[in-house]
């Protein structure tokens, strides 16, 4: 765990608690700030929707979100078990532990995974989803890094629910169903910039994610935008630098 780092990025996360934030680049902010601060090799989030299913939120690499995106669809997996449980899930070795979750923990391995440690999105005993880190052989799992880890979860919860009350279901299932919305519209606007410029999925989100930041502009908003021809974003520059 790289200590120099963690009031910074504590203190990037807690300045976008404003009432406007962007859901889903504060999620890929908080993946991005795991990799980094907690040293582990990927991370996911996922969130519930409105009947209670978790959906695909927000991840550090196209990756992690293909092994996110299985459990959702197998209804099985760490982060499953979390967010049901509430409770923080650990699976020092998955070449080991395999009987829990047998496909998940195949795929896992195949894209080099050795372990996932997966945190309850919770504010009291309401949880609305799980963060999810993922470890290799490279970069193992540091036990040190359990209670940072569940801090920055818990910071994402506060986020999401900005400042609203647990009970007030109401105006958290709109904010969740919304950015469900979204979510899609900024794949399709990675697709759309992965085959103009013939980048990767993960590069064309760094230059929607970096133009957006230059220009004072929300990530949603933008995709949104490029999408529906009204931002073409004709001046990306693939290869620069994400600010």
């Amino acid at each position: 765990m790289d200590e120099r780092r963690l009031a910074p990025a504590f203190v990037e996360l807690a300045d976008s608690l404003v009432d406007d934030f962007d859901l889903i680049d504060f999620l890929t902010l908080l993946t991005g700030h795991c990799v980094d601060t907690l040293e582990v090799a990927a991370a996911g989030v996922l969130l519930a929707d409105r009947g209670g299913s978790l959906r695909v939120m927000g991840s550090s690499s196209d990756n992690v979100r293909l092994i996110e995106l299985l459990q959702v669809q197998n209804n099985s997996g760490p982060c499953l078990t979390c967010y049901r449980s509430g409770e923080a899930v650990i699976v020092p070795d998955l070449t080991e532990d395999t009987e829990r979750w047998p496909r998940f923990a195949e795929d896992a391995r195949r894209r080099g995974f050795t372990a996932v440690h997966s945190l309850p999105l919770r504010l009291r005993q309401k949880v609305i989803g799980a963060l999810n880190l993922f470890h290799t052989a490279t970069r193992p799992q540091d036990p040190g890094v359990a209670e940072v880890a569940q801090a920055m979860a818990d910071v994402a919860t506060i986020s999401v629910l900005q400042q609203r009350t647990a009970e007030d279901q109401s105006l958290l299932t709109q904010q969740l169903e919304t950015a469900l919305g979204t979510r899609v519209v900024i794949e399709q606007a990675k697709g759309k910039l992965s085959e103009r410029y013939g980048v990767s999925l993960e590069e064309a989100f760094r230059l929607l994610r970096s133009y957006a930041r230059s220009h004072n502009r929300r990530l949603t908003e933008l995709a949104t935008a490029f999408m529906s021809g009204t931002a073409p974003l004709t001046d990306l520059r693939p290869g620069q630098p994400q600010r």
